[in-house]
Order: C-alpha cells, then structure tokens, then sequence
C-alpha cells in the first residue's frame, strides 16, 4: 500500500476524519459562527452546498462545539424514510418508544420537548431528499408550543436543490423562520494547497511529497471539492507508488487523471 512506500502512519484523504483532526478553514469558520448565533437566538438554519463541499464536516464541528449542558443535539440523515418514518427516528433518539398513528407521535414528541431540561437541536443532513410534508412536519414541531424561546431548533443541511424546495408557497412560513442561512463555496486554490497538506500531516507524512504545480492541478481537476480532492490525491499517491517515485509532480497528476477519465 502506499502508505508504507510514503512512510504514513494511517491512510490520508479519508472521508471520515476525527472531528478534531478536521481542516477549520474561513469557509467552515464562517459557518460555524453561524450556527452558533442559531443555537443562542435563531430557531431554524439552512446550511446548503453542492454534494462533497464539507456541509457534514460543518456540523461535527458545531456539534462539538455546543454545551451539553445546554443543549442535546440530534442529528438525523436517513431523510427518505417518510414523514411519519422521520417522526419515529426523532421519538427514538429523544429516548422513548414510538407510538403508533402520526398524531400520535407529533404528540409525544412535544411532550417529551416540553420536559426536557435542555434545548433540543435537530440536525437533519441530507435534507434535500425530505418529502414536502416532512418539511411541514419539522416546521410545526419548531413553532408548536407557547414559550417564547423554542423547545426545538432546527438545522436543514442538504444540496441546492434544497433551496428550491423551500421556495414553494407551500413552505413560505417555514422559509420565513429560517434565520440562518450558510451556502458552503468550494475551496479557493490557496484552500485546496492548505487542504492538501493537512491532510497528510494528519497521516504523518510530509507536506512535500506533492509539489506545488501538482497540488494547484488537483484544485483544477477537483473544482475545489474536498471529496473530489480526496478521491485525485489518493489516486495520485498509489500512482507514484506503482512507480516507485517519491513525488506527486503535475505531471503525475495529468497521467493520473487521464486513467480517471477525467476532463
């Protein structure tokens, strides 16, 4: 594997990086401060951005950054299980048995809300692929109940086509209740490099194994994506190990993404 012929102590570019090792860069700094004026007075937030842009990455950082003595943060993804199938996930993560019947459920959800000593916060990822009357659903949980601050806040994160879902008339009081909004933009050239270099530091590697040239052409192919970044460096690294080569120069990266297919 590459990462002996690196001498690298653990694999880099991976997905799933402890959330301590993860790259705070200004695009997830900006967010971040987002999100915790959402935990402190908002009560709804939309975090949106293109598949692999770091919106998962952005919440494991708030997440970590919120105090459990104040607030117990739930994070759901399996968004295409239905409205009612969204309801029994929450009542099961609050810590209670899901009753039988809709109502039911939206019923023992506020119930367990107006009992808690804490702040709930919903994260919801992947919130694109949530059904309409999910997303009524979600909106109703939030404004239901007479209390000046909310039982319940709610963080939507998901792809562009998330906006344009929460642009129909049918959603307007929901949108109307969004008080933070944060769209995550790619990596700038200067980010990727610095990306880049984290990443093998974090496998305990040297920032010099990929030239400057080569990490300027992995932004290019990758448009600044992390997860498009990951998937070229990795590729590049079992390329210059087949090839017994110490270096990951642009040309090496040209060869590697003309094998990908890539443009």
């Amino acid at each position: 594997m590459f990462t002996t012929h690196f001498k690298m102590a653990r694999l880099p570019f991976q997905e799933r990086l402890p959330v301590e090792s993860i790259l705070c860069d200004e695009r997830l700094s900006e967010g971040l401060a987002r999100l915790r004026y959402l935990a402190e007075a908002g009560s709804i937030g939309l975090v949106s951005g293109p598949t692999g842009v770091g919106k998962s990455s952005l919440l494991r950082l708030f997440v970590r950054s919120l105090s459990l003595n104040l607030y117990q943060p739930i994070y759901l993804s399996l968004t295409h299980v239905g409205a009612s199938g969204l309801l029994r996930l929450l009542v099961t993560a609050l810590g209670e048995v899901p009753r039988r019947g809709k109502e039911r459920l939206f019923l023992q959800i506020v119930d367990r809300l107006a009992r808690a000593d804490r702040t709930t916060l919903l994260l919801i990822d992947e919130a694109h692929l949530l059904p309409s009357e999910a997303l009524t659903d979600l909106r109703l949980l939030v404004s239901a109940g007479l209390d000046e601050a909310p039982r319940l806040k709610l963080l939507l994160s998901g792809q562009d086509l998330l906006g344009q879902e929460l642009k129909r008339a049918s959603h307007a009081d929901l949108t109307t209740r969004i008080s933070v909004r944060y769209h995550i933009p790619p990596l700038t050239r200067e980010q990727s490099s610095s990306y880049i270099d984290s990443q093998l530091k974090h496998a305990g590697a040297s920032e010099r194994i990929f030239d400057p040239e080569a990490k300027s052409l992995i932004h290019d192919y990758s448009s600044g994506i992390p997860r498009q970044i990951n998937s070229c460096a990795t590729a590049c690294l079992l390329n210059a190990a087949s090839k017994s080569v110490q270096k990951v120069t642009e040309a090496l990266v040209n060869d590697t993404m003309a094998d990908l297919r890539l443009p």
